[in-house]
C-alpha cells in the first residue's frame, strides 16, 4: 500500500472509530431528565435582594427547593464576582466568595474584574473558594502553563460532565494593565485552537455533556473572540454559559444552547433537559421570594459591617441621577458623567493651583458604576459610584494625542464602550455617519488605533479655548486610562506624554469633597440634565 492509500485508510479508520464511539454513547446515553443547571454571571457584588436584584439568599433557596423536588442541581458562575459595587469592594470580594461557598457552587470562570485588586488578592480569593475557578485561555508567561485549571470533570451518577472555562482577551485592557502584565490571554485563532484541544480532551474522557463556562460576551469590539465565534469554530460544545456583556441570551447557535442572565442577579439562569434537548428556563425577579436564612444572615452581617464603616453622611441629591450604561455613560454624554468629571477636575485644580491648573478631564464611562437616588448621600454611595478607587494623574499631551484618544475611545459607538469619554473642560463632536478607520492594533489590546484621527471626532474646545492639535494640554485622567486601559493604549506609546504627575488623590475622594465643599452638601437640579459637551451626529 502506498503512502497515499495508507493515509486514506487511516482517515477511514479514524472516522469509523469516532462514529462507533458516538453510537456507543447514544446506546448508553446518560439520564439528564432530573438535572438542572443554575447559573449566574456578572454579579459584581450585587448579592442583596431588592426591587432590582434577586439576591443570593433567594438564589440559595431556589437551589434548595429544586433539590427537594428531586433535581440534581449543578451551580455555575460565568465570572465578574468580586468587584463592581461597594459591598464587594469593602473586603475585596471575600464576602462574595463566602456567599457562593454557602450556596454550594460547583465551578466559576475568571472574569476580567477578578484581576482588579491584583493577582495576589485573586489568588487569595481562589484559595478561599470551595469550588474551582477555571479558565483555559489564560497563560502564565513565566511557566507557560494555564493560570488555573483549564477545565473540570464532574462525575455524577446520572452522567459525566465536562466544564471548560474561558476568559475574555479584553481583560488585557479592561482590567488595570499592570495587574495582568505577566499573563497572556489567548484570542482569535489561538483561542479557537486551544478551546478545541480541551473540548476534544473532554470528548476523549467520554463526557456525556460539555459546558463552556465563558466570560467572553458578544460585543462587536471583541469580534473573533466572542462566544458566537467559539461556537462557530469549535465542535463538541453542548451548552455555552456566557457573561461579560451583561446581556440576556437564550439562543441556539449551531448545535449548542447559548445562555446568559444579564447581570447583578437581575435573573437566575435555569437550564433543564426537556423534549430531548437542553432548554433555558430563565427565573425572573419576583418569581421566588423565599430566602435561605443562613445565607441571608451572612449577607446581612456583611452589609451591616460595611454600613458601620461607610454610613457617614456626605450630602443630598435633590433628584435622582441616573447611572445607566446604555443609553448612558458608555454610549453618549450623561449627566452623571458630567458631574463626576466636573468633580475630578475641580478637586484636581484645587491641588494644582491657578497657575498650573488642568485644562480638562476625561473619565471612562466604565469607571462610573451607578448614580445617586434622590435623598441623603453617604460615603457608601460615593464608593458605589467609584468602587475602584482609581488614583488620578495629570498628563501633559499634545492636542493631536488628545484627538487620537477621543477617536479611539468612541470607535464602537453607538455600541456601548467602557472607554467612552465623559468629559469636563472639553467639548467634542462625534460623527457616527463616518465609519471608524482602523489603523494598527494597539499592543496587548483588542482595539485598533485610528488610521485618521479627526475623521470621526472633532474637538471644538479645550479649557474654554479653540482646539489646537499642536498645543500642549494638561488633562486629568485616572490611573486606568493613564496605563492604557480600555481604548487608551495610545498613552502607553513611547513619548506619549510630555509629562505625567500623580495627584495623590482618588476619584471617590474628589466626588465626596466636591459635594461637601464645592456644592455645600446639595446636588441641585442643574446636574439632572446634560451640559452639552458632546454632540453626536447620527
Amino acid at each position: 500500500m502506498n503512502q497515499k492509500g495508507y493515509d486514506i485508510f487511516k482517515r477511514s479508520l479514524y472516522t469509523f472509530l469516532v462514529v462507533f464511539l458516538l453510537l456507543c454513547q447514544t446506546v448508553f446515553a446518560a439520564d439528564f431528565s432530573k438535572v438542572m443547571i443554575l447559573h449566574t454571571n456578572d454579579t459584581h457584588g450585587f448579592v442583596m435582594g431588592d426591587d432590582k436584584h434577586i439576591g443570593m439568599p433567594v438564589i440559595s433557596q431556589i437551589k434548595k427547593d429544586m433539590e427537594a423536588k428531586g433535581y440534581k442541581v449543578i451551580m455555575l458562575d460565568a465570572g465578574d464576582i468580586i468587584q463592581g459595587n461597594v459591598l464587594a469592594k469593602f473586603d475585596k470580594g471575600q464576602s462574595c466568595i463566602k456567599f457562593m461557598n454557602a450556596i454550594g457552587y460547583d465551578a466559576a470562570t475568571i472574569g476580567n474584574h477578578e484581576f482588579d485588586y491584583g493577582l495576589g488578592v485573586l489568588e487569595e480569593r481562589m484559595k478561599e473558594a470551595k469550588f474551582p475557578f477555571i479558565s483555559s485561555n489564560i497563560i502564565d508567561n513565566n511557566t507557560e502553563n494555564t493560570f488555573v485549571k483549564p477545565y473540570i470533570v464532574l462525575e455524577k451518577e446520572y452522567g459525566k460532565i465536562g466544564i471548560i472555562g474561558l476568559t475574555t482577551p479584553e481583560t488585557k485592557t479592561s482590567s488595570l494593565p499592570e495587574n495582568v502584565a505577566t499573563l497572556n490571554f489567548l484570542e482569535g485563532k489561538m483561542l479557537m485552537a486551544s478551546t478545541q484541544m480541551y473540548v476534544s480532551k473532554l470528548i476523549a474522557e467520554k463526557c456525556d455533556l460539555i459546558i463552556a463556562l465563558g466570560h467572553l460576551g458578544s460585543k462587536d469590539g471583541c469580534m473573533g473572540s466572542r462566544s458566537e465565534d467559539v461556537l462557530a469554530n469549535v465542535n463538541g460544545i453542548d451548552i455555552f454559559i456566557d457573561g461579560h456583556d451583561h446581556l440576556v441570551k437564550n439562543n441556539i447557535v449551531g448545535n449548542a444552547l447559548q445562555v446568559e442572565t444579564g447581570s447583578h442577579t437581575e435573573h437566575l439562569g435555569c437550564i433543564v433537559y426537556e423534549d430531548g434537548k437542553w432548554q433555558e428556563k430563565l427565573i425572573n425577579l419576583g418569581e421566588y421570594t423565599r430566602t435561605d436564612k443562613n445565607v441571608e444572615k451572612l449577607v446581612n452581617n456583611a452589609s451591616y459591617n460595611m454600613d458601620l464603616h461607610l454610613s457617614t453622611p456626605v450630602g443630598e441629591a435633590v433628584n435622582d441621577m441616573s447611572g445607566e450604561i446604555m443609553p448612558g455613560l458608555r454610549t453618549q454624554e450623561a449627566a452623571m458623567g458630567d458631574f463626576c468629571s466636573d468633580a475630578i477636575l475641580w478637586q484636581s485644580n484645587q491641588i494644582l493651583g491657578q497657575a498650573n491648573k488642568a485644562d480638562g478631564c476625561i473619565v471612562n464611562g466604565g469607571a462610573i458604576r451607578t448614580g445617586f437616588n434622590a435623598g441623603k448621600i453617604k460615603v457608601k454611595d460615593i464608593q458605589s459610584v467609584f468602587p475602584f478607587d482609581n488614583q488620578l494623574w495629570v498628563v501633559t499631551i499634545k492636542g493631536s494625542k488628545l484627538l487620537e484618544l477621543l477617536e479611539a475611545s468612541t470607535q464602537n459607538t453607538p455600541d456601548a464602550m467602557g472607554g467612552f469619554p465623559q468629559v469636563s473642560g472639553i467639548e467634542y463632536t462625534l460623527n457616527l455617519t463616518v465609519p471608524y478607520q482602523k489603523g494598527p492594533q494597539y499592543p496587548r489590546s483588542m482595539y485598533y488605533a485610528p488610521a485618521a484621527p479627526g475623521s470621526r471626532v472633532t474637538i471644538n474646545s479645550v479649557g474654554g479655548k479653540a482646539f489646537d492639535p499642536d498645543a500642549e494640554y494638561k488633562i486629568v485622567v485616572n490611573g486606568f486610562i493613564k496605563e492604557g486601559g480600555d481604548t487608551y493604549s495610545g498613552l502607553t506609546a513611547e513619548n506619549a506624554f510630555i509629562a505625567a504627575d500623580e495627584l495623590g488623590i482618588t476619584d471617590s475622594y474628589c466626588l465626596q469633597n466636591y459635594i461637601k465643599e464645592r456644592l455645600h452638601g446639595k446636588i441641585t437640579p442643574e446636574y439632572n440634565k446634560i451640559q452639552g459637551r458632546i454632540k453626536i451626529i447620527s
